[in-house]
């Protein structure tokens, strides 16, 4: 059953890469691998030097965000030097079935039970899928497990200055471990004052001091503080998906973990340890300011509700017949062809409009879009530099970026044309939608107007299309309508990987209507209702009426 669990998580967490920041985190690792220097100032991208200071503190951020994982890059570049794209999809499945079997190691530690375990680790495993990327924030999740094992055990404790030393150089979520270490040795100290001092407080509390100060050795020192009350007043980081408020009413593996163990430990409050308490209170409120942090409850919840469970000695043949069918179920789900895909998703990036500006020595500066930064950066630097990217630099660069992106034109402010020019912009390498809310950015069908004189269309796949203002001889340019006929190819691409995502396809439809295409509106509405979605009743009945209509 052991073995089969680990092999499940390992399925679980071996999707093929696809998080548009790994391509940069890969580049960063290669930079200070060949240059023997942290990529200060920022190398990869255009903007950030002539960026202005919108809030105190931006610069500071700035440095930050361009070294605090250093270490991690590096390696994630030497395990892609070694085994390439499956070596790193092998080295994320196996950090985060190793952050499960430390949650299992933990709960067996405490519990005594292996099915108990065994069932921690999987409960873990549904929390840890969505954070299946290739970012060195998994670092950050191992580590933590690995500090509450070694505090639990005590007998290793001696190798947490090490431990936090190399996790400061990987991620800057190493003062996670500053909390953990401030529990148990707050929990010492309350022992200690009421005359049940444990008989290893002394060499806690100094193996605590000494990780404090080691995690300090890293480019940034102590700011992290200083750094997160920063990026908790960020404009760019509110934009961010994983920076918003995890919707904590909706039933989920989340929600019920975290209300599952908030109320055994009310239950059980007069035997629960002081440390469990202050490590719930301080994860909760953590994972429930942002949806990043929710693997914070994935970790300790399972531990507290197996340590806290008051019927886990009646439940002996139970939870054995559970993981079985649980390990069943998932067995058969492997044949969906989700598990151990050892490739990275190109299918998702600009690999063609990378090949052509290479070939063709297209001229820069280059426009892209932000979740296509990364991918440049991997395939043009050092050729080309970017506009922006996942690293999120510069505020005033993201606020420009939206006015160009969706053809912003409002009275006291630059319109998109003109933040182009201002920008030296003489090539636009982009993606025409945003796929998990349905949004068209609006500059491309701007531009796929027969009116726009100063864009013209060079290429055009159904990944991503370039445009440039004065196409070199040699190179022709194409009709402008096939921006169109690119975004309704690029729609239909991600809904043959993602069929989940088919808000693409209503958007493509109301972008027919605004032109007066009504053919292609219900044909586009038709591919929305064939796939999943909430109830529409709107898009519907416009269906409905287009077709009465003999469209």
């Amino acid at each position: 059953m052991v073995i089969l669990a680990a092999a499940l998580c390992l399925a679980w967490f071996s999707a093929e890469i696809s998080d548009p920041d790994f391509w940069w985190h890969l580049k960063t690792g290669q930079y200070i691998l060949e240059k023997r220097a942290l990529p200060v100032p920022d190398p990869f991208n255009f903007t950030t030097a002539r960026a202005a200071t919108t809030y105190a503190g931006e610069e500071l951020t700035r440095h930050f965000n361009l070294t605090h994982e250093w270490l991690a890059q590096l390696a994630l570049y030497a395990v892609y030097r070694v085994g390439g794209f499956p070596g790193v999809v092998l080295l994320r499945a196996t950090l985060l079935a190793a952050l499960c079997g430390l949650v299992g190691l933990v709960v067996h530690r405490r519990c005594g039970s292996l099915y108990w375990a065994a069932a921690a680790a999987l409960a873990t495993a549904t929390i840890a899928i969505p954070f299946a990327v290739d970012r060195p924030f998994l670092i950050t999740f191992l580590m933590l497990a690995a500090t509450i094992a070694i505090l639990e055990f005590q007998w290793t404790v001696w190798i947490l200055p090490a431990t936090f030393l190399t996790w400061a150089n990987c991620h800057g979520g190493y003062f996670l471990g500053w909390v953990v270490l401030g529990a148990y040795s707050a929990e010492a100290l309350w022992l200690y004052l009421r005359a049940q001092p444990l008989p290893h407080s002394r060499r806690l509390w100094i193996v605590s001091a000494l990780s404090f100060l080691a995690s300090g050795i890293n480019p940034n020192g102590f700011r992290i503080p200083q750094i997160l009350m920063y990026y908790r007043s960020s404009y760019l980081n509110s934009r961010l998906l994983e920076w918003a408020r995890p919707v904590w009413w909706r039933p989920g593996e989340f929600t019920i973990l975290l209300f599952a163990a908030g109320a055994l430990l009310l239950l059980a409050r007069r035997k629960v340890r002081p440390s469990d308490w202050l490590l719930f209170f301080a994860f909760s409120v953590a994972a429930l300011s942002a949806q990043r942090n929710t693997i914070l409850i994935g970790i300790l919840a399972p531990i507290m509700i197996a340590s806290y469970f008051p019927w886990r000695g009646r439940w002996g043949t139970g939870v054995p017949v559970l993981l079985c069918l649980i390990l069943a179920g998932a067995g058969i789900s492997a044949t969906n062809g989700h598990y151990f895909q050892l490739r990275a998703a190109e299918w998702r990036y600009p690999s063609g409009a990378a090949d052509f500006l290479l070939a063709h020595h297209i001229p820069g500066p280059i426009f892209n879009t932000y979740e296509y930064g990364g991918y440049l950066i991997w395939r043009l630097w050092p050729e080309y530099r970017v506009f922006i990217d996942g690293r999120a630099l510069s505020e005033s660069v993201f606020t420009d970026y939206g006015r160009i992106l969706y053809n912003h034109d409002e009275s006291g402010g630059k319109s998109a044309q003109e933040l182009l020019d201002q920008y030296g912009i003489q090539t636009i390498v982009m993606n025409t939608m945003e796929y998990n809310g349905g949004l068209i950015y609006l500059l491309a069908p701007a531009l796929a107007d027969p009116a726009e004189k100063t864009w013209k269309l060079i290429y055009s796949d159904p990944a991503a299309i370039v445009l440039m203002r004065r196409p070199p001889p040699g190179i022709p340019a194409l009709d402008s309508l096939g921006v169109l006929e690119h975004m309704e190819a690029e729609c239909s691409l991600h809904l043959e990987h993602q069929p989940q995502l088919g808000r693409c396809a209503k958007a493509l439809a109301q972008v027919f209507v605004r032109v007066g295409d009504l053919r292609r509106t219900r044909y586009w509405l038709g591919v929305y209702l064939d796939h999943p979605h909430g109830p529409d009743p709107q898009a519907e009945e416009q269906y409905q009426q287009l077709i009465r209509g003999g469209h």
